[in-house]
């Protein structure tokens, strides 16, 4: 599925004019706004009800892009673009001074990344600007992974959709920061750390962190997050049910199968009126860290 051309010019000039446009990446989809237009990205932490303290991912068409709103880029930045670009890793860096603090949550770093969505990369092309896009939902809700989502989730808030199906890879980015002596993963993402050690010959840490002004470096580490309104609960093997009506999802056993369906079926089975979710806990391996993360931020509360 494709927009027409007169549908993406008119998304195109929608950013350009300070209006919000939510856009399919091969993650989840996004909530964009043209990440330069401080007034414009004040409305998507309006729409999503997001807090000020989480900042958003810059979504460019290149890697000579990205540069232009960094203020260093470094050598290992340049080597994981060109192994991991256009995919679904997100670069944290000192930022330039043409990005608005609103999008970064008053923070000296950007996340940026460039997605690897045809639709995503039409309308970047078109824009001719960095677009910040968190996910096209409301604030700790489950991320949208169809159009269908978005509309239900943010409705009217919203000035245009780009149908571009389903999504592929179906959880967020891998986001990882390069300023410091070591190479750190904020957040988890279907690119681990075993595939990214091996891409720069190093070793790398792994950590959330918290700033003292109380602003994350990375989106997506709140202790609640990705949630459906039904009471989700993870259950270990030989677990006994809980009493009311449930449902247990049936997930694919191949992490990437997995990945690409979990939020489409939480979503499913959040409109369906159960009294609670189940899932079956996957396994405590790198390969089912990302997805770990977000389905024990989801039945977090």
């Amino acid at each position: 599925m494709f927009p027409a051309e007169d549908e993406l010019a008119e998304a195109a000039r929608l950013i350009r004019a300070g209006r919000l446009v939510a856009f399919p990446t091969e993650t989840v989809y996004g909530l964009g706004a043209n990440a330069l237009d401080s007034a414009a990205v004040h409305r998507i932490y309006e729409v999503k009800g997001r807090p000020a303290a989480s900042p958003l991912i810059v979504h460019v068409a290149s890697a000579e892009a990205a540069r232009e709103i960094t203020a260093e880029w470094p050598a290992l930045a340049e080597r994981l673009a060109r192994k991991f670009w256009p995919g679904p890793l997100t670069l944290v860096l000192r930022k330039s001074k043409n990005i608005p603090d609103n999008v970064t949550a008053r923070l000296d770093t950007v996340g940026v990344r460039m997605p690897a969505h045809a639709v995503a990369m039409a309308l970047l092309t078109r824009a001719r600007v960095p677009i910040a896009a968190p996910s096209a939902n409301r604030f700790t809700q489950i991320s949208p992974t169809s159009a269908e989502h978005v509309r239900a989730s943010l409705g009217g808030h919203v000035d245009l959709v780009l149908d571009g199906g389903p999504t592929d890879v179906g959880i967020e980015s891998t986001v990882v920061m390069l300023t410091g002596p070591q190479p750190m993963v904020l957040r988890p993402g279907m690119i681990g750390l075993v595939e990214l050690e091996a891409a720069t010959d190093m070793a790398w840490g792994s950590a959330g962190h918290l700033e003292s002004a109380g602003a994350f470096r990375s989106p997506g580490l709140h202790a609640r997050h990705y949630a459906p309104n039904t009471p989700l609960l993870l259950l270990k093997p030989g677990q006994a049910l809980p009493a009311g009506r449930g449902r247990v999802l049936d997930m694919p056993e191949e992490p990437a199968a997995y990945a690409h369906r979990l939020y489409a079926a939480l979503h499913e089975a959040d409109a369906e009126g159960w009294d609670w979710i189940g899932l079956a806990e996957p396994p405590d391996e790198p390969a089912w860290q990302a997805i770990r993360d977000r389905i024990q931020r989801a039945a977090s509360g």
